[in-house]
């Protein structure tokens, strides 16, 4: 028990308690006896200044000089009459100590420190405490004129304030037990309304633990605990979904491997047709040359008409690939880096095309991303400048980082037909072509979707403008930054 949250909290509440009581009862005990030390000495004090004014009145009245002997004849006229208005026990002693008269002989029959005080000049109590009794014997020296004739001593009773102390004392103390007694029990209460709750949470937590995804908590209650509750039903039910989802992608890429086995089956079984015969009519040619005039020339169309027909497999091969890895693993690309390598394979084929490409790419432009996916964007763009520009033109390939924005941003410029705007708005589209009767008459029209589709796949953006025979397409992709760059 010592180590649940209930118990901690009885144990604590237990430990404040009995320290605040202690401490309680200490203050109280103290200002009670303070008091009543308070109002005996105000009462004694009383005492005194009443007895020494009439002692000088009586001393006035009758005459008598400063002088102890008279005080000694009067001093049992003068107790009785301090008795009857005092209602207060007194004794009449001689400057030397010795006892002329007592209201009450037993109470005086000791003599004690009070009157040994009075006998140096002082003026002294004593309490004492018997039988469930409080007293305190009273003495002080009579001066009158500034001569010392005779010692007062009073035995006043306060058992009564006394009792009065200990009835609040003990008051205070029920008061107090009774506090406790209800601070406990609501400590109780509160410590089991919280904890009960929160050993069903645990043992809940523990069955989904195990699995048991069923588990749900019915807390009938609209404060945090209740909202706990909620929040922990609401959080399995997402965690079934998520597992639902789960499992269901799981189903969809069992699928998807499926579906990409037979789609490369088929690929293969595709390419072998072509292959063959390109291989066939070659093997042919170079054995036979042009010796045999009608068989070079059916060869060299064989092996282009299959070519093309190659060539068209490979590009819906790309356009599948791209459907097929759409979940393969990003990394860091460095795009500069990327297109230069790519201007610099494509400058054969720009040469035959009797173009040339200029590639201005800036250093550390880090992208995530797939490098064969950014590698193909690249060439299909510069296979199309290459293909649509003019003859003896340039083409600009530049890459460059705009901080403002966080992002890369690639730009690839022909010179060569203006496209017109009806075909702009289509030119991603797949299978579009704006003019299929110049230049590449017999390409499929997916290389701008392809590469669409890969930037897309990016979080990038891709468009293109055409005006005055200068065809640009612009590329922006998020700029990654490294941890070296942030530092």
């Amino acid at each position: 028990m010592l180590h649940t949250i209930r118990g901690k909290l009885l144990i604590g509440f237990f430990l404040i308690f009995l320290i605040f009581f202690v401490i309680l009862n200490q203050m109280v005990a103290r200002n009670i006896e303070s008091g009543n030390q308070k109002m005996m000495a105000d009462s004694l004090i009383g005492l005194k200044n009443n007895s020494n004014a009439y002692v000088r009145q009586s001393f006035m009245i009758h005459h008598f000089g400063n002088d102890e002997l008279y005080f000694g004849q009067i001093a049992e006229e003068m107790a009785k009459d301090l008795q009857h208005d005092t209602s207060t026990s007194i004794a009449m002693y001689s400057v030397t100590g010795d006892k002329l008269y007592a209201t009450d002989p037993a109470l005086f029959e000791a003599d004690g420190d009070d009157l040994k005080q009075a006998l140096h000049g002082k003026t002294a109590y004593r309490i004492t405490s018997e039988n469930q009794t409080t007293s305190v014997l009273f003495a002080f020296p009579v001066i009158v004129d500034g001569t010392k004739v005779g010692i007062i001593r009073f035995a006043k009773d306060f058992t009564l304030l006394y009792e009065q102390s200990t009835q609040i004392r003990r008051t205070i103390f029920v008061t107090a037990m009774a506090v406790f007694a209800a601070a406990f029990l609501f400590t109780y209460l509160l410590s089991r309304h919280i904890t009960v709750p929160l050993v069903k949470l645990s043992t809940a937590s523990t069955e989904v633990m195990k699995g048991k995804l069923d588990t749900r908590l019915t807390f009938r209650r609209k404060d945090e605990i209740g909202k706990l509750a909620a929040n922990f039903n609401n959080m399995i039910e997402r965690i079934q979904n998520q597992i639902a989802t789960i499992e269901h992608d799981r189903d969809q890429l069992d699928e998807l491997n499926q579906a990409r086995k037979r789609f490369f089956d088929n690929v293969t079984h595709e390419l072998k047709t072509p292959l063959t015969t390109i291989m066939g009519y070659a093997t042919i040619i170079r054995e036979n040359g042009n010796q045999d005039q009608e068989m070079f020339e059916k060869g060299i169309t064989h092996i282009v008409d299959e070519s093309k027909r190659l060539h068209e497999l490979v590009l819906n091969l790309l356009e599948q690939s791209k459907e097929s890895h759409v979940a393969d693993r990003m990394t860091i690309v460095d795009v500069g880096y990327l297109l230069s390598d790519v201007s610099e394979t494509m400058t054969i084929k720009a040469k035959r095309y009797k173009k040339t490409i200029r590639c201005h790419a800036e250093n550390g432009l880090f992208v995530s991303g797939h490098p064969d996916k950014l590698r193909q964007l690249f060439i299909n763009l510069l296979d199309n400048a290459i293909k649509y520009g003019y003859a003896h033109t340039d083409i600009v390939a530049k890459a460059e980082a705009e901080l403002a924005s966080e992002t890369v941003r690639l730009t690839f410029t022909n010179q060569g037909p203006t496209v017109r705007p009806e075909h702009l708005s289509r030119i991603f589209d797949p299978f579009y072509r704006a003019d299929a009767t110049t230049h590449e008459a017999e390409s499929a029209g997916l290389g701008l979707s392809i590469s669409q589709g890969i930037v897309d796949e990016h979080q990038g953006s891709i468009r293109m403008t055409s005006h005055l025979d200068l065809t640009s397409v612009y590329i922006e992709l998020p700029y990654r930054r490294l941890e070296s760059d942030r530092e």
